[in-house]
């Protein structure tokens, strides 16, 4: 039984927050950062009391957000009423610092884990206790131990997660909320369990991976744990692992192997999507989706292109404009399981009422003989498959560290990481999701903190030159990503699950986990800095 920390960490996206509003008469019009449009006129209307009908919310472009832009932060409501009061456009940009302290943050977490086990490390017990800190005006609380009920087999298991109103500003969403921080503890824990036993952590996972989701009683839609642990640990060499710490050496750099396993839960929320066919054969796509790096233009122009049977360059997809047919929020690892089942179907609906019309098999001969554009609208929603399967995303996360004895440094060398997470629509944009994922843990485990002035509440720190985030030397000099073949019907119509998210979980307590191997030193509170392995 044991507690870990996780401090407060912020976003920090090189494209800060801003807003541009411009009002005529009673319609606003809103250039603003943000991962979801309509979310951003919807809150803007109830604000100034008109019909969300009258404004207007572009954001076409995302510099990186991280989650900062899921909600409108006040920022965007003084804009507007700057522009209001003085007649003209007004621009609203905050500075780096203002960054720590007007668009939210992922929550300061304290969890207690304790893990009972037969001598044969089949788990007999698990009990999650977590504290996370939330605003006394608000409040906010993410999934921080809902992985520990289905993630390991085991009969006995008790979870509580509780908030603690403090006199801070509200958390929010940061990349994979939740899971990311649950996972550290739960996964921790694991490793030292594995430890105490002196079994293989890999082998005691196995041996306590479950049929079902022992929590809620249903099959999973799609697991495929076993095989990530199998990829992940092959491509790794894990076999060659000395499982005593401070056994393995590089000249005098100490060596460590560590690895955890991932989760994220699959997402799917109601999506509209409009496609437009034009006689010259080419089509257009619309949504309000957001693109805040993952691809989105890309992956929804090639999900379009796929469904219509037309060549990539002749299909024109747009996005980020509250004009187009509503789509939900840009986060949770959903965008593709939603707009991406909207796109898809009015793609289908489009092509399928040009064929019938003309009896063509040819869409672009179809189109020339019509003579005139062809619109179709679809709006797609989950239906009751959350309440059959148990749907999840899964992998599994090694790394190898090397920590200097004198100094503390530690430089993580390795991440290798397999993933199942359904239908991969596009590798390249997927890898590169996992790339940043994986940085991102990277970060979570040596580097992210952000301080708070217990007298006033204030983050000392409140700069890039003082907040620690991996840069490019930082960064591993191998990053590998492999996707298990998965097959998933019963998520959404594209069989995708999102990997976003699951990139990140378990990256941080694989790290940690590694350099108890390697230094015999189990860090429990986070970032592991220097001064903690002296």
């Amino acid at each position: 039984e044991h507690t870990y920390v996780i401090p407060r960490e912020n976003h920090n996206p090189i494209e800060m927050h801003a807003t541009i509003a411009a009002w005529e008469g009673e319609r606003l019009t809103l250039w603003d950062k943000t991962q979801w449009v309509h979310n951003a006129a919807d809150e803007i209307a109830a604000v100034f009391g008109i019909s969300a009908e009258n404004i207007r919310v572009i954001s076409p472009f995302v510099g990186g957000a991280f989650g900062s832009g899921l909600r409108t932060w006040p920022h965007v409501t003084l804009a507007a009423l700057g522009a209001r009061v003085a007649g003209r456009p007004v621009k609203l940009m905050l500075s780096r610092r203002e960054m720590f302290y007007g668009v939210g943050y992922r929550p300061h977490t304290v969890q207690r884990v304790a893990l009972g086990a037969s001598r044969d490390g089949r788990l007999t017990a698990i009990v999650h206790d977590g504290f996370q800190e939330t605003s006394t005006y608000e409040e906010f609380s993410e999934s921080l131990v809902n992985a520990s009920r289905f993630l390991h087999s085991c009969p006995s298991v008790y979870t509580r997660h509780r908030i603690a109103p403090m006199n801070v500003h509200t958390p929010t969403y940061m990349r994979a909320p939740g899971e990311s921080s649950g996972i550290f503890a739960i996964e921790s824990a694991m490793d030292e369990l594995a430890v105490a036993l002196n079994v293989d952590p890999v082998a005691l996972r196995l041996r306590n991976e479950p049929q079902q989701d022992e929590f809620k009683k249903l099959p999973f839609s799609s697991r495929s744990t076993r095989e990530c642990y199998r990829v992940a640990a092959e491509r790794f060499g894990w076999s060659k692992r000395n499982p005593k710490p401070r056994s393995m050496r590089d000249g005098r750099w100490l060596i460590g192997w560590g690895m955890a396993s991932a989760t994220y839960p699959m997402n799917y929320a109601p999506a509209s999507a409009k496609a437009r066919l034009l006689p010259d054969g080419s089509a257009e796509v619309t949504s309000a989706a957001s693109d805040m790096g993952p691809g989105t233009w890309t992956s929804m122009t090639q999900v379009a292109a796929e469904t219509l049977g037309l060549p990539i360059e002749r299909v024109k997809f747009t996005l980020g404009d509250t004009r187009l047919p509503r789509a939900p929020v840009h986060g949770g690892s959903l965008t593709m399981a939603s707009v991406g089942s909207a796109v898809q179907a009015a793609c289908r609906k489009a092509r399928e009422d040009a064929l019938a019309r003309v009896g063509s098999n040819d869409l672009a001969d179809a189109m020339r003989r019509i003579r005139q554009p062809i619109e179709a609208t679809a709006d797609v929603k989950p239906g009751d498959e959350g309440q059959r399967f148990s749907m999840h995303a899964f992998g599994a996360v090694f790394v190898e560290v090397a920590v200097d004895p004198d100094l503390g440094e530690t430089r993580v060398r390795r991440i290798v990481g397999a993933y199942g997470a359904g239908r991969i629509v596009n590798p390249k944009t997927a890898r590169s999701q996992c790339i940043g994922g994986m940085i991102g843990g990277v970060g979570m485990a040596l580097m992210e903190h952000s301080v708070v002035d217990v007298r006033n509440g204030r983050v000392p720190n409140a700069n890039l030159a003082e907040y620690a985030v991996p840069v490019h030397a930082d960064t591993p000099q191998v990053m590998d990503v492999t996707f298990v073949d998965e097959h998933d019907p019963h998520v959404n119509p594209l069989g995708v699950k999102g990997v976003g998210e699951l990139a990140m979980v378990g990256v941080a307590p694989a790290i940690a986990n590694a350099i108890f191997h390697a230094t015999g030193k189990r860090i429990r509170a986070l970032p592991v800095t220097p001064d903690k392995l002296l």
